[in-house]
C-alpha cells in the first residue's frame, strides 16, 4: 500500500508539523509520497533526513532573530522574510543548524514541493532531482510568501508559495497512486478561508503578475474545496487529517516563543495517531 504525506505549512503555525513529523520520526513512521507546502516543504525536508529537532530549533530560536524576518530586513533586501539566511546561511553546509541534504536524498521516499509559477498562476512541483547540496532553491520558492517577499527566480522563473495554488495537494497525492494519506493542517480542520484578505494582497500582486493575483483571489474558495474533499476522503478511511484543535491567535508570521513551544507540543501529541493509521 502506498502511503503518503502532507504538510500544509502555515509560516510559524508550521510549527505544529514539525511536532508531528518528530513524533513520526521516534515512532518510527515513514511514507512512501511526502508533499511539502510552503514552510511544510522544509519540515518535510528534516523529517526525510531524520532530523530529530532540526526544525524546532528553527521556529523556536533561529526565528527570533532579526536575520530571520524582520522590518529591517525588508527595508534592506526586500524581503520580510530572509529564505537566504534561513534555507542558506544556516541550512548549508558548514552551518549553524545544516540540513543533511544527503540523508533527505537517500531516503526512499519521493518528495515534493509544491510552488506558484508567478506567470502563470499554476502550481509547479519540484522534486528532490531539482535540489543538490546547499542549493535549496525549490524549498526558498514554495516559501516565498508575496507581498512580504518578492518573488523567488529558480531556474530564471519567479516562484510564490506553494499555497497560492494548491494550498492542499491532495489531489496530486492521489494521482501518485497513494492509497493512504496523512494530511497535516497547521488550523483547526473546521477553519474554513475567507477570501477579504487574499483579495487584498491579490490587487497588489496583479500589477506585475496578474495571473498569480488571479490564483491569489481564488485561495480561499480553493482551500475551501480541498478540505472539503479531504473530509470526504477521511470518511473513507482513505485521508487521516491531523490538526490542531486550536492555535489561538496565532497568525502565519506570529512570534510569541511560548505559543509556538505549546503549538509543537501539541503536534508532537497529535502525531502519536499516525503510526496505528499507517499500519
Amino acid at each position: 500500500m502506498k502511503t503518503g504525506l502532507i504538510d500544509v505549512g502555515g509560516g510559524m503555525r508550521g510549527a505544529y508539523g514539525a511536532g508531528v513529523l518528530d513524533r513520526c520520526i521516534d515512532d518510527g513512521v515513514s511514507f512512501d509520497y511526502c508533499v511539502g507546502v510552503s514552510a511544510g516543504s522544509a519540515n518535510v525536508a528534516s523529517f526525510l533526513a531524520g532530523q530529530l529537532g532540526r526544525n524546532y530549533r528553527y521556529y523556536t530560536e533561529y526565528s527570533f532573530r532579526k536575520e530571520y524576518m524582520s522590518g529591517g530586513e525588508l527595508l534592506k533586501h526586500g524581503n520580510y522574510i530572509n529564505l537566504e539566511y534561513i534555507y542558506g546561511t544556516l541550512s548549508c553546509q558548514g552551518g549553524e543548524d545544516p540540513l543533511d541534504f544527503e540523508a533527505a536524498a537517500a531516503n526512499p521516499a519521493e518528495y515534493k514541493v509544491v510552488a506558484t509559477s508567478a506567470k502563470t498562476g499554476k502550481p509547479h512541483y519540484f522534486d528532490v532531482s531539482d535540489m543538490k547540496l546547499n542549493d535549496y532553491g525549490a524549498i526558498k520558492a514554495s516559501c516565498c510568501v508575496p507581498v512580504v517577499n518578492r518573488p523567488y527566480y529558480v531556474n530564471g522563473e519567479p516562484y510564490y508559495d506553494g499555497g497560492v495554488s494548491d494550498p492542499i495537494p491532495l489531489e496530486n497525492c492521489l494521482n501518485a497512486g497513494c492509497e493512504k494519506v496523512v494530511l497535516i493542517l497547521t488550523r483547526p480542520r473546521n477553519f474554513r478561508r475567507i477570501p477579504s484578505k487574499d483579495k487584498y494582497i491579490a490587487a497588489l500582486m496583479a500589477p506585475r503578475f496578474p495571473k498569480a493575483a488571479a490564483a491569489m483571489r481564488k485561495r480561499s474558495r480553493v482551500y475551501n474545496l480541498q478540505l472539503d474533499m479531504a473530509e470526504e476522503y477521511a470518511k473513507q478511511g482513505k485521508v487521516l487529517i491531523v490538526a490542531p484543535d486550536d492555535i489561538g491567535e496565532m497568525k502565519t508570521l506570529t512570534r510569541d516563543r511560548e505559543v509556538i513551544k505549546d503549538l509543537y507540543a501539541k503536534g508532537y501529541r497529535d502525531g502519536a495517531v499516525i503510526k496505528d493509521y499507517i499500519g
